[in-house]
Order: structure tokens, then C-alpha cells, then sequence
């Protein structure tokens, strides 16, 4: 089930995804965050940052879970989403390291990571899941032909998600990891709630297929419409398709 907002900017999207966050902060007492990477979620982040600073809105008993990691470059490496998340959120906050949870892209034994982290996951429910969504459809890195039942594996990223990620890389495609490892979409699908954020017009066929195409693996965002709660905030342009 979907409850679609639509605002007039990017701040206002973020704005609303923070009340959701806020809620599920308030609701719980030990509160299981899935939290997502790339542009969309930044201006939430910032909110949560700046909740923190000034109404002392604590994180020590938070525990988080990332949606994926790009294989073959560092943690350190500037482009990880291990330094993303660290930029952009955790170093901000008082979460707990040991309550951080990323997966390693640089393992040797990458399938053994797979089982390692899906079973991380299986001991805890995610209370709010984030997601963007890619100009293909894509949630996580569960590119386009990703089953519905798979749970944290590796993908083969597509030409036009890494053509997108670019920009992180000076441009450059060639600098931009082929694989990553991923929460799969039966991982996703058993959060309890679930926000995506998306703005622009580039958003807005990925969000028509999502909402209103039909349920199939090459959308892959089209098995949200099995679950239960999920919030879609949008801008104007990312919900032109949707009439």
C-alpha cells in the first residue's frame, strides 16, 4: 500500500521523510534504522543531524543497517559507502560504532560476507527502511531481473547505474565499481515501514513502473506494492507520470 506525498522542492521531501523519522525515534525504544546512500537521502541526514544538536535527540540506542557496498575499494576509500555514511551522518551523531552495520566490499570471500551480513539481519526487524530509487528502477543495487525472493548477494551493476554514479567519480565511469553487495528485495520487503524518496524529472518513469506498472522484476521497486506501509515522497517533477 501506498501513501504518495508530493511537495513543491527537495527541502520539503526531506522535511516529510523527517517526520516519519522522527516518529519511528519516538516510537521505539531500541529502534532498527535501514538507511540508504547517494543523493536522496542527504537532506534527510542533515535533518537528523541537526534534531540532534539542537533538541538532544540521542542515537546510542539506535542500531542501523545499510542497503549496500560497492565490491573492490576500501572502507577508507572517499567513495565507499562506509565513508559516505560516516560524512554525512554517523560522525555527527552519537550512534554507537558497534551498532553500525555496512557491509564489507573488500572481503575475500564475498558470498561468505553475503550469509554473514543477511543473518546480521536476521536477528533484528528494521523499523523505518530509506530508499531512493534509480533512474532503471532499482532499489538498493537490486538492478532490473533481480527476484523478488533474493536476500543479500552480489550484483553486476548496469551500464546506466554506473553511468548515474558518475558523477560521484569525477565523471569518470571507468572509476566506478562493476559489483556491489546488496540487501535483496525479500531483505527490503521485511521492514516494517518503508519511505522512498525521489525528485526530478529523470525519477519520474522509475516512480510510474514502482507505483502504478506492472508487478515484475524488471521494475524492481514494483514489489513495494506487496507491502503494507510505504510512504513514496516526491517532488513535483518526479510525480508528473503519476496524473
Amino acid at each position: 500500500m501506498f501513501n504518495i506525498v508530493i511537495v513543491d522542492d527537495y527541502g520539503l521531501v526531506s522535511s516529510e521523510a523527517f517526520k516519519i523519522m522522527r516518529n519511528t525515534l519516538q516510537s521505539s525504544e531500541h529502534p532498527v534504522l535501514g538507511l540508504a546512500t547517494g543523493s536522496s537521502p542527504v537532506g534527510l541526514y542533515k535533518k537528523m543531524i541537526a534534531d540532534h544538536n539542537g533538541n538532544g535527540t540521542s542515537y546510542k540506542k539506535v542500531t542501523t543497517f545499510n542497503l549496500d557496498e560497492y565490491i573492490g575499494i576500501e572502507r577508507n576509500h572517499e567513495q565507499s559507502y562506509y565513508t559516505f555514511m560516516h560524512e554525512n551522518l554517523f560522525d555527527q551523531i552519537d550512534i554507537r560504532e558497534e551498532n553500525i552495520h555496512i557491509p564489507h566490499g573488500d572481503r575475500e570471500d564475498m558470498q561468505a560476507e553475503c550469509i554473514r551480513y543477511e543473518n546480521e539481519l536476521k536477528k533484528h526487524e528494521i523499523d523505518l527502511q530509506v530508499l531512493g530509487i534509480g533512474t532503471d528502477g532499482h532499489i538498493g543495487f537490486n538492478e532490473p531481473g533481480t527476484p523478488f525472493d533474493s536476500e543479500t548477494h552480489i550484483a553486476d551493476l548496469e551500464e546506466q547505474t554506473r553511468r548515474d554514479n558518475a558523477r560521484f567519480f569525477e565523471d569518470d565511469i571507468n572509476q566506478v565499481p562493476r559489483k556491489a553487495i546488496t540487501m535483496g528485495l525479500a531483505s527490503i520487503m521485511r521492514a516494517k515501514k518503508i519511505i522512498v524518496i525521489a525528485t526530478g524529472e529523470n525519477k519520474a518513469n522509475a516512480v510510474y513502473g514502482m507505483v502504478k506498472g506492472a508487478k515484475d522484476p524488471s521494475c524492481p521497486a514494483s514489489i513495494l506494492q506487496d507491502h503494507d506501509d510505504v510512504t513514496v515522497i516526491l517532488d513535483h517533477a518526479a510525480a508528473s507520470r503519476l496524473g
